[in-house]
């Protein structure tokens, strides 16, 4: 089932390419709900196992694959969050056939991530991943999007080849006869100093896939110049795949560098959440303001990874999952909005008393991203912010001022955009109509649900938390 589950969305995207135009919309969301599906199945069944073959036997490249714990959690978000997105391409753009085969595409890429266990496997999943990302920005994109490509495609590649050094470096030095984890985990790298070095690679990789200042500078213009529907900000959203990486390969195959950096790295986080709080703070328009909000919360996982607690590893876990699920829904209300005022800009004003429903899901939707209670992303936060303080107090303070420059940033954005008065003469604004309450209701009703209710998620991730932190000895 788990090689059925990775694989349909591109087997699906390929077969687009000869389906008739009228049937193309039909067969991707089809396929989309089938995905979904399965990744349920497995969660019901707990799980899938691990499953490892020879892949190129010489080179000691395996296909490994396994959903389960945090891995399966954020299958399941991939899952629905590719359904949600291909209903609304399907009804915002027109001949959507190619954007549907792309986020299909991106779809066995992401789930690939999350099912790899050979570190060249995950390797590639996280090349496939990032393909159909560049082709829909530079098919879909703005004015400006080659600028943007360029600048996303350099500091991602510049990542994927310190990694796939520290991939190789990894099993050199530690002797293992395969990239299998379980191999490399068996044939740890023991001296200190080249652990260090192997780190220092793979870390560059996952902090520009987290992101996290520095090397964030890609991310806003790659919101900003993507497509207005907000259709390929979802799947970008959901390629920031860098906690998960550290989390389920670096902790194991790093404990040393990652104990000795824990100090510095989650100093680096909280600095990041902060900032990216402040300059969304000061935009004015909406992707670039999102971007932004998503890099801050991003700075809160990677402070909880870092921490090496298992209270905030669980909550950074967690915050990642649920993100995606609230940040990817408020791109594609940004998409709504820009379709019936024309404009991303949020000094728009008065957008509440002619598009209500809008208005208040778009709300409701910010208060699941700021951290409100009775809201997913509440138990994340606060949870990374409990288990982090035990560690380093100071910097957690600094990391929690960003919880009230969030509601900032995002409240004022929101009275500017939907409260003010509307200008003379504006476009009459229509409110929410057939399959976008699905699209906005779903992920919201989700938020609300795994806010009140955490224990079917945690019961996912808790165990694998602790088996991760099992490979330091203690916390």
């Amino acid at each position: 089932m788990i090689h059925f589950l990775i694989f349909l969305p591109l087997l699906v995207s390929l077969l687009l390419m000869v389906v008739p135009r009228q049937w193309r919309e039909e067969v991707a969301i089809g396929s989309t709900l089938i995905t979904l599906g399965l990744a349920v199945a497995l969660w019901l069944s707990g799980g899938s196992p691990l499953f490892i073959r020879d892949w190129i036997a010489p080179l000691g490249v395996t296909y490994a694959v396994e959903l389960s714990g945090v891995s399966l959690m954020l299958a399941l978000v991939t899952a629905f969050m590719t359904f949600i997105a291909c209903v609304y391409a399907a009804r915002r753009i027109p001949n959507p056939g190619t954007m549907l085969g792309l986020v299909l595409a991106m779809e066995t890429g992401l789930l690939g991530i999350f099912a790899a266990r050979d570190l060249v496997l995950f390797y590639v999943f996280f090349e496939d991943a990032l393909l159909p990302a560049l082709v829909m920005l530079a098919i879909y994109g703005g004015p400006s999007r080659m600028k943007a490509l360029v600048k996303f495609a350099a500091y991602t590649l510049f990542g994927s080849l310190m990694m796939l050094l520290s991939i190789i470096g990894v099993k050199h030095f530690g002797g293992s006869p395969t990239f299998a984890l379980r191999d490399l985990i068996a044939h740890p790298v023991t001296d200190t100093r080249i652990q260090m070095w192997l780190y220092i690679g793979f870390l560059l990789a996952m902090m520009v896939k987290l992101p996290l200042w520095p090397l964030h500078a890609w991310l806003p213009d790659f919101h900003e110049q993507n497509h207005e529907s907000g259709v390929p900000d979802v799947m970008g959203t959901l390629y920031k795949v860098g906690g998960y990486g550290i989390f389920m390969f670096a902790i194991p195959l790093f404990p040393q560098a990652m104990q000795d950096t824990r100090p510095l790295l989650m100093g680096l986080a909280a600095f990041t959440a902060l900032y990216a709080a402040w300059i969304a703070f000061q935009q004015q328009n909406w992707k670039r303001l999102l971007a932004y909000a998503g890099l801050s919360h991003m700075g809160f996982v990677a402070l909880g990874v870092f921490s090496l607690n298992e209270t905030a590893v669980i909550g950074a876990m967690y915050l990642l999952a649920f993100q995606n699920l609230y940040t990817g829904a408020l791109f594609l209300g940004v998409g709504m909005l820009q379709e019936r005022v024309g404009s991303l800009d949020t000094r728009v004003g008065g957008v509440m008393t002619q598009a209500g429903a809008l208005g208040g899901l778009t709300l409701a939707l910010w208060f699941a991203s700021i951290g409100v209670p009775g809201m997913a992303g509440f138990i994340g936060e606060f949870s990374v912010l409990m288990g982090a303080y035990q560690v380093h107090p100071w910097i957690t303070f600094v990391a929690g001022l960003t919880t009230i420059a969030a509601a900032a940033y995002a409240l004022t954005a929101f009275q500017t955009t939907f409260w003010q008065a509307r200008p003379l003469g504006a476009v009459q604004v229509k409110d929410l109509r057939s399959t976008e309450w699905l699209v906005l209701g779903l992920p919201l009703a989700i938020a609300i649900f795994f806010g009140v209710y955490s224990a079917p998620a945690l019961n996912l991730i808790q165990p694998a938390v602790r088996a991760t932190l099992a490979a330091l000895g203690g916390n």
